[in-house]
Parts: C-alpha cells; sequence; structure tokens
C-alpha cells in the first residue's frame, strides 16, 4: 500500500531543546495510525513538526511528492493535512458556523463541504448561531474535527481527541474516525487511551525519547501487551 505520508530523519526543536531525534514514520493510504507513548515522549511534537509548528533542522515530511517541512505552517493546511489539536483551540467568542467558515475559506470550499461536515456532526447543525465557547466538551470537540473537515484533507492528525469526554462522546469520535477511512482519510491519532486504539487503529506507532522505535499491526498489540508495558507503562 503507498504511503500518504513519509517522515524521515526527522529533527525537531522547541528553542534550543531537542524533541525529535530522526524521527521517521510512514502513514499508509486510508489507515489509522496511533502514536503510543509515555508522556513526553514526543507523540505531540511529531504532529506538531508535520504542520511546521515547531524547528525543524533535518529530515523530511513527503506527501505526494512534496516535501511539507519546507513550507510555512499556513502553506501545510493548503496541502491537504488538517490538524486537531489538545485543547481543540476554537475561537470562544464566535459562532459554530463562524468556527466553520475559517476552516471552509482555507482551501476555498463551499457550501457542499460544509453540508457534507455536518451531516457527521447532525448536532452542530442544531448549534450554528450558538457561542462555541458554551458548548460541552464534546460539542467541542466535535465542532474541532468538523472544522478541520471543512479543508477536505486527505490526512488528518488528532491530538488526543477523546481527553476528558464521557463514554457517548468518545464512542461518536470513534464512529467518525472509522467513517472517514471508509472516505479514503488518513489519520495520524494521538491517544493515551489503549483501549481506543485498539478498537480503531491498523497499526500503532510506539514512541519513546523522540524517535519511532517499531510501528506494529495492531493484531501484534492485542495479542502481546508486552509491547504497551514496555512502551506505556500500563497493563
Amino acid at each position: 500500500m503507498a504511503d500518504a505520508l513519509k517522515v524521515a530523519g526527522l529533527d525537531a526543536f522547541y528553542g534550543e531543546v531537542q524533541v525529535l531525534r530522526g524521527f521517521e514514520l510512514s502513514l499508509l493510504k486510508g489507515e489509522v495510525l496511533c502514536l503510543l507513548g509515555r508522556n513526553g515522549a514526543g507523540k505531540t511534537t511529531a504532529l506538531k513538526a508535520i504542520m511546521g509548528l515547531v524547528s525543524v533542522r533535518a529530515g523530511s515530511v513527503l506527501k505526494d511528492g512534496q516535501d511539507l517541512s519546507k513550507l510555512s505552517a499556513h502553506e501545510v493546511p493548503k496541502a491537504g493535512v488538517a490538524y486537531v489539536p489538545q485543547g481543540r483551540r476554537l475561537f470562544a467568542e464566535m459562532s459554530v458556523d463562524e468556527n466553520l467558515e475559517i476552516g471552509l475559506s482555507t482551501r476555498g470550499k463551499g457550501r457542499q463541504t460544509r453540508e457534507s461536515v455536518l451531516e457527521l456532526f447532525p448536532v452542530l447543525r442544531e448549534r450554528l448561531s450558538q457561542r462555541s465557547g458554551t458548548l460541552s466538551g464534546g460539542e467541542q470537540q466535535m465542532l474541532a474535527m468538523a472544522r478541520a473537515l471543512c479543508l477536505e484533507p486527505d490526512v488528518l492528525l488528532l491530538d488526543e481527541p477523546t481527553e476528558g469526554l464521557m463514554p457517548s462522546m468518545i464512542g461518536r469520535i470513534r464512529e467518525v474516525v472509522a467513517g472517514l477511512r471508509e472516505r479514503g482519510v488518513s489519520t495520524i491519532l494521538v491517544e493515551q487511551r489503549v483501549d481506543a486504539v485498539l478498537s480503531l487503529a491498523d497499526r500503532v506507532a510506539f514512541i519513546e525519547n523522540g524517535q519511532n522505535r517499531e510501528t506494529v499491526g495492531v493484531e501484534q498489540v492485542r495479542v502481546d501487551p508486552g509491547y504497551v508495558r514496555r512502551y506505556v507503562g500500563v497493563s
């Protein structure tokens, strides 16, 4: 299967502090790849490096023959990569509809895209005029994902999308990610909930000390809990 995204030899820094060291990662087309590792392992930094949000001093991020590491942060979404950061980062004083419009305008998408996104998150249709800061935590997560999907990306980066959500909302987020896979969207998912990973991922990349130590199929992780104990520290 072809790569949707290939990260090679990436060195990433916050100021003078190096976090990623020769980081390697391949995301296959139409798969859900989960990044697992302890806090501080470099999972979130890997997503930010792909999006051009941290300093990258070596390596490449290849998508469709283009090296995204050479682009500025505002150009990466235009290449078809969308990012939902931990904490959602919505414009709290703006309405749901206005937040969606920001996503649509980034790649010049229109009404058809908006309707397609609202079909995935029908509760947002009932909240279009509501200030996003007054939504529940689950609804805010849905809006953050919806805004990202307004870009019509073929690569989606999700940083702990189920954090702090009630079980029904977690189930809905999982359903949406699985549905996007059926549409051909390739997803990198940072997730601390091992049960969520095992129910959703195609492969799992174990991140430690700023490096991808190994990437294995999810079935291997299911049958051998040693992977999770070794890299995450839980059974």
